[in-house]
């Protein structure tokens, strides 16, 4: 097995608690599906929300999904506020123990935060 990191993130339509919810289940569930993974399977997750995020925390979201995250180390952050930013934004950094090669992790752009990153394919 191998430390592995993927990379995800989603725009949020407005910032309402039931929203971030939804959404940052959206994004994990989407990460777990298209890698394989189990809960078992997650190290840790580091969350970044943008400035304009006040609702909740993502953490706090993803400790609701009530998918297996009880033991799983989460953290949060504030994004860097820069100028032209797209706003609303959760991204997660997971952590995952996992048997594919770097090449064979699938990032997770969801909606319009799929052009933060249009490199990669979604």
């Amino acid at each position: 097995m191998a430390v592995r990191a993927v990379r995800g993130a989603v725009q949020l339509e407005r910032d309402a608690a039931d929203h971030m919810a939804e959404q940052v289940g959206a994004l994990l569930t989407a990460v777990i599906e298209r890698n394989g993974l189990t809960p078992e399977d997650l190290i840790s997750i580091w969350f970044t929300a943008t400035p304009d995020l006040h609702s909740d925390f993502p953490a706090a979201a993803a400790r609701g999904l009530g998918i297996g995250l009880a033991d799983v180390p989460l953290i949060c952050a504030q994004e860097m506020d820069v100028d032209g930013a797209m706003p609303r934004v959760v991204r997660v950094l997971a952590h995952i123990d996992t048997d594919r090669p770097r090449s064979g992790i699938t990032h997770v752009y969801l909606g319009a935060a799929a052009a933060l990153r249009k490199d990669i394919a979604q």
